[in-house]
């Protein structure tokens, strides 16, 4: 059964400690684990330490691909999806989130295709490869800064992910790309974006993406993987304000990852 998740990066600049009490608190069904948004997120012992205490599980690892970690365990990119792997193995979680190389990461990036598939055969964990967006400044035409592409559902990838906030930036439609990737689709971000040059990663429905239509379609297709909220909060000013949007999205989530009639 899909299970919804909330990512801890949906509470930052809270600490993943704070998004285990805010899942368990809101009744999410489980918490998937952003590496390097604070120390404890890096620490497999914590980490399983929370599960544990809260009773809720871990369905995925996302492992430190982003800028603003690219130093978190270490700066071999191999290395740190082997660790994420190691982490989801230690924490019950069976699947590692991770983002294509960047363009400048040569050697990684022209190896990653089989690079990924030997790690799942090696490992017995899903990496689930997400979508990302060419970088624009403006409403212009973007640059391409990920390499073999920012697009999983091209690729001869076994696992994909799908977020679409970065759908948003990319103005690709998700719902077309779930079609591409098939039975291949394991893990959703569930967030919204207004098509604008920024990842704004808004609470679903407050977009542009249609993202009701778009939980109704992958429901349809039986998708059996998770669904899991990523939203940026850090403009709440107030407690009660990300609470409101925590819980939103949650019920956002359970009413309409529905089989349609």
């Amino acid at each position: 059964m899909t299970r919804i998740g909330l990512s801890t990066a949906s509470v930052y600049p809270e600490s993943s400690a704070h998004a285990f009490t805010w899942a368990s608190r809101l009744g999410y069904d489980a918490v998937e684990v952003m590496v390097g948004i604070d120390a404890l997120s890096q620490q497999v012992s914590a980490v399983r330490q929370l599960s544990d205490h809260h009773e809720i599980p871990i369905s995925a690892v996302h492992a430190p691909c982003l800028l603003f970690t690219q130093r978190v365990w270490g700066l071999e990119p191999w290395g740190k999806l082997e660790r994420s792997a190691e982490m989801a193995e230690a924490v019950g979680a069976e699947v590692v989130v991770v983002h294509p190389p960047f363009r400048w990461q040569r050697e990684y990036a022209a190896g990653f295709v089989d690079g990924i598939a030997a790690l799942e055969a090696s490992t017995g964990i899903a990496f689930a490869v997400e979508n990302m967006y060419p970088w624009r400044a403006s409403s212009r035409r973007g640059m391409e800064m990920y390499a073999p592409g920012w697009d999983p559902s091209t690729e001869p990838y076994a696992h994909t992910a799908i977020d679409l906030s970065h759908a948003a930036i990319a103005a690709s439609d998700p719902i077309e790309m779930a079609v591409r990737m098939g039975s291949r689709l394991t893990h959703v971000h569930l967030t919204d974006g207004t098509g604008s040059a920024k990842d704004e990663h808004l609470v679903p429905g407050r977009g542009v993406m249609r993202a009701a239509e778009f939980l109704t379609h992958v429901a349809d297709s039986g998708f059996s993987g998770d669904v899991v909220v990523e939203i940026n909060t850090r403009k709440a000013t107030t407690r009660e304000q990300r609470e409101t949007d925590l819980r939103e999205s949650l019920e956002f989530a359970r009413e309409h990852f529905a089989v349609s009639a």
